[in-house]
């Protein structure tokens, strides 16, 4: 099916109960630490029109699901489902089945955003000629750890060839940037989210990344806009932004085995960093070569630090958590590649089909009949 009838009719996707506007999705998984603080700004959203909020929990056991459920006896809007896939893009698609709005939002339990941020996306796909508005993630470090990340992801170093942060200082960037696949959540019409068949459950990670390409290879137009900003909290660990990394760089890989076009070379060449490494403890020329290249690698995270970092003594931890997203994400590319790389036909082949919704009363339904 393709998206270009949702650019002509914006608000075509309308619900059969027609009572909700925007359907905010938020997948959960034990986020019970910082989940009451980023409802409460969900909650606060300030946008025309009846929004429902489906809090999607993948089987949490630290109290998340207590606090949201107090959270849906004092207001009616929100609901709360549960997601036996456990996975992100398994609740969204539950959170898919189960919405009633004509728009559709997804929101992340660690994230806070701005009261506006639904009006400005909803405003933005009424204008007809977008089909996906997002916002930039602003990195809020909330530990030694983290605080470092956001320092890191505020440098083209750190960022690498993602175009979804905007300006590199946070200043000065354009009111709407022209997005490819590197985007963060979101909100879309209706109509755009059953066409597309919902998020592909075989993507644990980088699942809005995958459905962007599927989007862009159908026609369709996404866009970040500055004022949709929210604040995003980097893993405060190094042992976990190497798993977060890793992870991403897997499934990078995979979308990129599906849809060729959504990694270009430099991400792409970026698999060489570890055989680069690794190369270095060669003999010989082979080794004197690799040798020379860590040398200079180690020299450019150094140089990035110590211009970046905030004190003096965070020079040296800066330019580790530099090395670890780089040599995390670059492994996990490599892996995704020799993983998937042969199943690229069945990749290709599997991707979700358009949704066609029941004619009689909206049910939270499972991924099983999301996929069928």
């Amino acid at each position: 099916m393709r998206l270009t009838p949702t650019l002509q009719q914006p608000d075509a996707a309308v619900g059969p109960t027609g009572d909700v506007d925007v359907s905010v999705l938020v997948p959960v998984l034990d986020e019970a630490a910082g989940i009451a603080e980023a409802a409460e700004a969900m909650l606060a959203q300030d946008v025309d029109g009846v929004v429902e909020f489906l809090f999607v929990d993948g089987g949490s056991t630290d109290g998340s699901v207590a606090i949201l459920e107090r959270l849906a006896d004092r207001d009616p809007r929100v609901r709360v489902l549960e997601n036996p896939g456990r996975t992100v893009p398994r609740g969204l698609n539950v959170g898919l089945r189960a919405a009633r709005g004509r728009y559709v939002a997804r929101m992340d339990a660690h994230t806070v955003y701005a009261p506006d941020y639904l009006r400005h996306g909803v405003e933005r796909l009424a204008a007809g000629d977008v089909d996906w508005v997002s916002g930039p993630p602003v990195p809020v470090g909330r530990g030694r750890w983290s605080s470092l990340v956001s320092v890191a992801l505020g440098s083209g170093l750190g960022r690498g060839a993602s175009d979804k942060w905007g300006a590199e200082d946070g200043t000065g960037a354009p009111e709407e940037l022209e997005l490819t696949t590197s985007v963060f959540a979101g909100v879309w019409r209706r109509g755009t989210l059953d066409a597309l068949g919902g998020w592909d459950a075989e993507w644990d990670v980088n699942e809005d990344s995958e459905m962007a390409a599927r989007l862009l290879a159908d026609g369709g137009r996404l866009v970040s806009r500055t004022e949709m900003a929210a604040g995003y909290t980097p893993r405060d660990s190094l042992r976990g932004l190497a798993r977060q990394y890793g992870a991403y760089g897997r499934f990078r890989a995979k979308t990129f085995v599906r849809h060729p076009t959504s990694a270009g070379p430099l991400r792409v060449a970026t698999a060489l960093l570890p055989v680069v490494l690794a190369s270095s403890a060669l003999p010989g020329r082979p080794g004197r070569g690799a040798r020379g290249a860590t040398g200079a690698y180690a020299l450019l995270l150094a140089g990035q630090a110590a211009r970046t970092a905030p004190r003096p003594s965070q020079v040296a931890p800066l330019a580790a958590v530099l090395g670890t997203m780089h040599v995390a994400f670059a492994a996990g590319f490599l892996r995704g590649l020799v993983v998937h790389g042969p199943r690229r036909r069945a990749l290709r082949a599997s991707a979700p089909r358009p949704i066609v919704r029941p004619a009689g009363p909206r049910h939270a339904g499972t991924d099983r009949e999301l996929a069928a």
